[in-house]
């Protein structure tokens, strides 16, 4: 018997789904992917052109580039853009009007660096030199993994600094709702702040946000409650969460699926609606005896819907291998969308395959595939 074509399998991933107040009209997510083109931390016309562009090309929900909050150790790099102050919340605003208008839905995720993952493995001298005058990173406990028996670097968090970063993010919550976004995502993933809370190798705490899986998800538990309070019951928080670490990409939070609830369960309990699971690559299975995938598994323990990502429509291309220059060719969607048809996971994350082709969900609807853009990594230089 011959395989399905993409065409007659795709039927899935136009399907629709609704959230709390978000509606989708399909299971096509577009990932969240720094770009570092917002001179000021200010999204401009290009960036609104950019998203709105996936938009009337028919992607169900485009997640944006992370956004900072506005807490002074949030992000150094004044290319991201920043989800605080008039003129990034008005660039938002013009952002969120260009996909509505055509027919689309955007999530603002919502990110601190904590001490930044790709600063790991430089030394405090280099760090020191890299950081913008008076920039002072925090962590739960000043641990650089890359270089774990270093004297701690930045500031260690104190409780004060934890309630003004957890206030910091329920103030750019409510940012992003009143700029007009259908959901915010919160980055708790590849060793970003609430990631490090998360993970033992970066959180040596001894206090009430260390030691147990529920202690050292308390923080981004706090995180989620504060947002929760100010966008109000129906507003959907989506949480991004992984295994991997830049730079540590056999790092684990949980070798069973005992291990991903205990760590879950409070998120979900907090008032997460969706889990986000960041893998490189979906195929994998998450934990051995079973084939369901990372994203699979956070269904199942929390019973929230989730999202799966990892080099979907691509050839077996690790996303990493852009860092080499390395481009990647056009892949079969058989698989994930035969899993998501069958209720593993509730929605599909692309990530270069909407940089290579803005066009992917129409040209898949239409069963063109053979017309889609293989990703090259010059694409990243310019919004397109």
């Amino acid at each position: 018997m011959p395989e399905p074509s993409v065409h007659a399998v795709a039927g899935a991933l136009f399907e629709p789904l609704a959230v709390g107040s978000l509606s989708l009209d399909n299971r096509i997510v577009m990932a969240p992917m720094t770009r570092e083109l917002s001179s000021g931390g200010v999204p401009g016309p290009e960036v609104a052109a950019y998203y709105a562009r996936r938009a009337r090309n028919g992607v169900g929900l485009i997640i944006t580039e992370g956004a900072a909050i506005g807490h002074a150790a949030a992000e150094r790099r004044t290319s991201v853009p920043r989800l605080h102050g008039p003129d990034a919340l008005a660039g938002w605003s013009a952002v969120v009007e260009a996909v509505h208008a055509e027919g689309g839905r955007i999530a603002a995720q919502l990110m601190h660096a904590g001490l930044d993952p790709l600063l790991w493995g430089r030394g405090a001298e280099q760090v020191s030199a890299i950081l913008p005058k008076g920039f002072e990173l925090q962590s739960p406990s000043g641990v650089d993994p890359s270089l774990p028996e270093a004297p701690p670097m930045g500031r260690v968090m104190s409780r004060r600094d934890i309630d003004r970063t957890v206030a910091a993010y329920a103030q750019s919550a409510i940012d992003a709702q009143r700029a007009g976004f259908d959901a915010i995502e919160l980055h708790a993933a590849h060793g970003y702040l609430i990631d490090q809370f998360l993970w033992p190798v970066t959180n040596r705490r001894t206090d009430a946000y260390g030691g147990s899986a529920r202690a050292r998800a308390r923080f981004g538990v706090e995180v989620v409650q504060a947002c929760r309070e100010v966008v109000g019951p129906s507003f959907p928080i989506i949480l991004r969460f992984s295994q991997w670490k830049v730079g540590h990409y056999d790092a684990r939070l949980a070798d069973t699926p005992a291990e991903l609830a205990a760590l879950l369960l409070p998120f979900a309990e907090a008032g997460v609606d969706i889990f986000h699971a960041s893998t490189r690559r979906f195929w994998e299975p998450a934990f051995e005896g079973s084939e369901v995938n990372l994203a699979g598994w956070s269904k199942k323990v929390t019973g929230k819907p989730a999202i799966t990502v990892g080099s979907v429509g691509l050839e077996d291309s690790d996303f990493l291998t852009y860092l080499d220059g390395k481009g990647a060719g056009v892949g079969d969607v058989t698989a994930v969308t035969t899993r998501l048809a069958q209720g593993e996971f509730d929605l599909v994350a692309l990530g270069r395959a909407l940089i290579a082709d803005p066009a992917w969900p129409d040209k898949m609807r239409a069963g063109q595939a053979r017309d889609l853009v293989p990703f090259a990594a010059d694409m990243l230089a310019t919004l397109y």
